[in-house]
This record gives structure tokens, C-alpha cells and sequence, in this order.
């Protein structure tokens, strides 16, 4: 039931302990916001569709008809907003016997960092689970993918290294390849650029060595380091402390409806108490959803 008693915390009812450690930690500033757009809402859900475009313009002879082509919607995604919470209980005989601060703010300040790493959590769930085929998005692929559909018109296309690669300087520059060959569902060719790297704290001192070069990093080449002399992630490293895979890496574009998160109720705190048991309650909740809109924000590799 979570219901905190004085014998839950007997040491608080005596002098004698110096400090209670343990509640309260420095934390990382909010990562998921480096990755996912946020927007809110107030409905139950939200719906975004693609849409297939035009194709290219066909030549008309001397006289004769023009051709003409047509738009169509194309593949939906949802986004749903479930709802998180945790509570706990504390008696009033420990409320009003405990010696330190006031039992139920300490507490409430353990559950507001719970709430912010739940957060942190199921989003970097959404890349944490990029190459698994059990969660899809908008074409039915999961996050990264080889041979997503282009749409009603036929073809595929990849969000994914062909060979799944370290990371590494030609790797990176493979993907940055990649990107620039994206087309849109008729397969005409679009602007998207490369603009954060995503990587795992474990891969932070490698990121540095070959985006930071001024030369080629690892070779006694006298090349120049091209990724960084072309400018090619203006929106520099992201390094998030809560992807489990410690060689996977992705490369967010600039694409535009990418990867969103929708707060439909910001994290909110209440207390009450019960007046059978007289005990204190508190709890912390919040309603969240986070997605992934247009596959072509990203493109990403599980590691060797």
C-alpha cells in the first residue's frame, strides 16, 4: 500500500542521526527536450497524416491534352496519452513524531525526481527500441528500418545503415550520404540535413574525437576532418544518460514533424488525507505521449 509507519523510520523518532542522505540528488537537465519537439493538447489523442505529393511534370506534345496527377492522403500515426502516477502514505503518528523535516515534503521531493526520470524514460524508450520490429510507426516499420514503403506510388527507402556500423568517422559519413539521398513518397528528391548526434554516454569521448578534429581523428593523414569543415550537425552532440544500447547512435535532421511529445497534463502534485486511517497522502501524476511523426528525422545504426 506504500503507507510509511514510525516503524518504517524508528531512527527519526530519536536523536542521534546526523542527516538523512539519499532523497536528493543533482540531476542531468531535462535530454529528452533535445530530441523530441514539444507540443501539448487537450484531447484524448492526437492524429497526424502524411500525404503523397505530386510526381515530376510530363512532357506535352504540340496540341495534345495535358496529363494530370493527383494527391492523396497517405499513412496515419496517433499519438495517445497515457496517464503515470505514484503516491504514497505517511501515518500521523509518524507526522507528528518525526524529528526531521517534515516527512511528507522530503517525500514529495523524492517523488517529483521520480517523475522526471519516468519522463526521461519512455522517452528515450523510443529510441531504445528503434530496431525493434514489436513497436511501428507510421508505415508499419519500426523507428529505423531498411525498405520502408514510399507510400501508394511503390519504392523504398532506408532510415537505416545498409550494414549496421560502430561508431566511426566513415560510418558517420555513410549516414550523412544517406540523408542527403532522402526523397519524399514519389520519390523526388528533398532537402533534409543532418543536425544532432544522438549517442549514449558511453560513446561521448569517441564523438568528440571525430567531430572536434581539426584533421582526420586516429590517421596521421593530413586531411582535414571534412564533417567538420562542412558544417554537417549544426546542432552539435546529444549525449542522453538513459539509452540502454551503449553502441547504438542516431543522427536527428531537420526534418519537420519528427519525433514529438505531447504533454496533455503537466506533472502535478496533491495531498489529501484520509479520514478513516487520518493517514497523509501524497501523489504525483501526469499524462504524456511520444512518438514519431515522419521517419525521415532520423536516421540511426544498432552499432556493429
Amino acid at each position: 500500500m506504500g503507507v510509511m509507519n514510525r516503524s518504517s523510520f524508528a531512527k527519526d523518532l530519536y536523536p542521534g542521526v546526523n542527516k538523512w542522505f539519499g532523497l536528493k540528488y543533482n540531476e542531468y537537465p531535462n535530454e529528452f527536450l533535445q530530441i523530441f519537439e514539444k507540443n501539448t493538447s487537450d484531447k484524448a489523442f492526437v492524429e497526424e497524416m502524411s500525404v503523397s505529393t505530386m510526381g515530376m511534370l510530363q512532357q506535352k506534345t504540340e496540341g495534345g491534352g495535358i496529363a494530370y496527377d493527383e494527391m492523396a492522403q497517405g499513412n496515419l500515426y496517433r499519438y495517445t496519452f497515457a496517464t503515470y502516477a505514484l503516491g504514497f502514505m505517511i501515518t500521523r503518528e509518524l507526522y507528528e513524531d518525526g524529528l526531521a523535516v517534515t516527512q511528507g515534503m522530503r517525500r514529495a521531493q523524492a517523488l517529483a525526481f521520480s517523475a522526471r526520470q519516468t519522463q526521461e524514460t519512455l522517452a528515450a524508450n523510443i529510441l531504445n527500441r528503434a530496431f525493434d520490429s514489436n513497436y511501428t510507426y507510421i508505415d508499419g516499420k519500426e523507428l529505423c528500418a531498411t525498405a520502408r514503403p514510399l507510400g501508394r506510388y511503390g519504392g523504398t527507402w532506408a532510415n537505416k545503415l545498409a550494414i549496421d556500423s560502430d561508431l566511426s568517422e566513415a560510418a558517420l559519413e555513410q549516414a550523412c550520404i544517406d540523408i542527403g539521398n532522402f526523397t519524399n513518397d514519389r520519390g523526388l528528391k528533398i532537402a533534409v540535413r543532418p543536425q544532432k548526434l544522438v549517442i549514449s554516454n558511453s560513446l561521448q569521448f569517441e564523438a568528440a574525437r571525430i567531430l572536434k578534429s581539426d584533421k582526420q581523428a586516429g590517421t596521421a593523414n593530413n586531411d582535414i576532418n571534412a564533417m567538420k569543415s562542412m558544417g554537417q550537425f549544426p546542432g552539435g552532440v546529444v549525449v542522453n544518460h538513459y539509452l540502454t544500447d551503449s553502441d547504438a547512435w542516431f543522427i536527428l535532421t531537420d526534418c519537420p514533424d519528427g519525433m514529438k511529445y505531447f504533454e496533455r497534463r503537466a506533472i502535478s502534485f496533491d495531498t489529501d488525507n484520509d479520514f478513516e486511517t487520518e493517514n497523509a497522502r501524497y501523489k504525483c501524476s501526469a499524462r504524456w505521449g511520444f512518438g514519431m511523426t515522419d521517419p525521415r528525422c532520423l536516421l540511426g545504426s544498432s552499432g556493429a
